[in-house]
């Protein structure tokens, strides 16, 4: 088995519940989805080579012919995370649910608890492999980002989630629409009501425009209505110019 692999580092987690954990990070080819503020290029067959950040936080790039083995996959997952012991290895895209027989080959290699990070979407392929995934960092992804609504993949895809440790995440920017975090945060709580749900300021990107700290908390206090665990959360490696 061969997949295109953008890139493998170690790092901490940036985003979610379990920001700031040590994780390995193996970031996969293509989505079915196109967001506005997306800053991942993942287009399927636009990586001729995988590039591994070694030693960690370095920024120094190593680059590896893609496609690369499941065997040369799970060798560079070892060697990027040395001694130091990982919480996880998140597996990231892009979608990384495009690549369900990868996820399960890589599973049954590395010893690492399985943490997906998903655009919450493919709810039947999560079916396929959500008996080797321990982590589940779930996006809603609003109408206002997307050229049509996915609210009832994201419903269907949160109750197969929610068997396990899962977590919500909206991105909201100055544009989001308060209707929107409201509908999310009610099929959030229709669906899976101890589910945390975490509101992330949008890393201004593509033309979207982070939020005031005032619209901020309006959004979060629109979502508790609903929701009793919603928790503001940005992206924190950016600030720290990790990968």
């Amino acid at each position: 088995m061969r997949e295109n692999i953008i890139e493998i580092f170690s790092s901490i987690q940036g985003e979610g519940k379990y920001v700031g954990c040590r994780q390995v990070f193996v970031r996969l080819e293509g989505c079915n989805l196109d967001c506005t503020y997306c800053d991942t290029e993942n287009e399927i067959g636009r990586h001729p080579t995988c590039m591994v950040e070694m030693p960690a936080g370095s920024h120094e790039l190593h680059s590896y012919a893609n496609p690369l083995s499941i065997e040369t996959v799970a060798a560079l997952v070892a060697q990027v995370a040395g001694d130091v012991p990982h919480h996880s290895l998140s597996v990231t895209g892009g979608e990384p649910l495009l690549h369900v027989p990868f996820i399960r080959a890589l599973k049954e290699r590395v010893p690492l608890p399985i943490f997906l990070e998903t655009n919450g979407t493919l709810h039947d392929a999560l079916a396929r492999c959500i008996d080797c995934v321990s982590y589940i960092s779930m996006d809603i992804k609003l109408p206002g980002v997307l050229s049509h609504p996915v609210w009832d993949a994201h419903a269907r895809f949160l109750e197969i989630a929610r068997t396990k440790d899962v977590y919500v995440k909206v991105v909201v920017a100055a544009e989001t629409r308060e209707d929107e975090v409201r509908t999310a945060a009610r099929m959030v709580a229709e669906t899976a009501p101890d589910v945390l749900l975490i509101l992330q300021p949008v890393t201004p990107y593509g033309g979207c425009t982070a939020p005031t700290p005032a619209r901020l908390l309006a959004l979060q206090q629109i979502a508790l209505v609903h929701v009793p665990d919603v928790r503001v959360i940005p992206q924190t490696h950016r600030m720290m110019d990790l990968l």
